[in-house]
């Protein structure tokens, strides 16, 4: 009777989503367990059978570090960004736009939807520029790490045209043709933004955003604009989850309707999100 409930509750909302676009920022511990991994692509899935547009941009930071250390080569990361320098970078094209890209688009076909794997490289869909970071006012040069500084959503919506699911790994290249890795929660953001989806979905580790990350009964169902760029200044939010916090605020700044956070390890956490009342991570509104 519970799951009976549950799915008469979800009409609503389906109709609401109907033929509207929603862009996924899948990675974290979800891209890791098979099992997890194939509930989440059948949720996907059935996203698009249920008569959506989902969009997925995927990361893959433990599978380039599997690569890195096979080849004997450390990790290093400096401020939460990898430091890429050109033979890492080679290491994060071939894992991201080959193994990771390709892993999940096979999963989405055998659940019998069309999926295409692209990088931002593809159709000059993601225009780069190189990244800085600033420690103490010094600019520091961390390699082949970019920022999103153009999006022509152009290939995207010929594959949503066609009834394909677009699986994108976060690169772009320059106006000098430069590889740049780009971290995937500003590319989902920034994605999101250029097709005006009507949400933005980004799968983490944790449950959502905490007034207080030690107290779990402290979960935030739901936020705005103003109020999360106080918890921004007070440090309530930091580390890990600033990127995605950013990409979220740009994301509903242009156009955006509403963006989810959510456990990603969660069984069916986003259709549980989409589809019920109180959904099960925070919604960050524009109000």
């Amino acid at each position: 009777m519970k799951d009976v409930k549950i799915l008469s509750q979800a009409l609503p909302y389906i109709m609401k989503f109907n033929k509207k676009i929603i862009v996924i920022k899948y990675g974290g511990n979800a891209m890791k367990d098979e099992k997890i991994k194939e509930k989440v692509i059948r949720d996907i899935a059935l996203l698009k059978y249920l008569g959506m547009f989902p969009v997925v941009v995927h990361g893959g930071g433990p599978a380039i570090n599997e690569m890195l250390y096979k080849i004997n080569k450390k990790p290093e990361f400096k401020m939460g960004n990898r430091v890429t320098d050109k033979e890492t970078m080679d290491i994060v094209e071939m894992v991201l736009g080959g193994k990771v890209n390709k892993e999940i688009v096979s999963l989405l076909n055998k659940n019998n939807v069309d999926a295409v794997g692209i990088t931002g490289k593809d159709s000059n869909m993601i225009i780069a520029e190189k990244k800085y970071i600033y420690l103490d006012k010094e600019k520091i040069d961390i390699g082949y790490v970019g920022q999103v500084k153009k999006i022509d959503t152009k290939i995207i919506k010929i594959l949503l045209e066609s009834g394909i699911i677009p699986v994108v790994a976060p690169l772009g290249t320059d106006i000098d043709g430069n590889t740049y890795n780009i971290n995937a929660d500003y590319v989902a953001g920034e994605l999101a933004s250029a097709l005006k989806a009507e949400k933005l979905i980004l799968m983490t580790d944790i449950d959502g955003l905490y007034k207080d990350i030690e107290d779990k009964n402290s979960l935030i169902k739901k936020i705005d604009i103003l109020e999360i760029e106080k918890l921004i200044q007070d440090r309530t939010i930091n580390g890990g989850m600033i990127p995605k916090v950013e990409s979220c605020v740009s994301a509903l700044k242009n156009g955006v309707k509403e963006v989810h956070i959510l456990n990603g390890e969660k069984e069916h956490s986003i259709l549980m999100e989409l589809f019920t009342k109180d959904g099960i991570g925070t919604i960050i509104t524009n109000n």
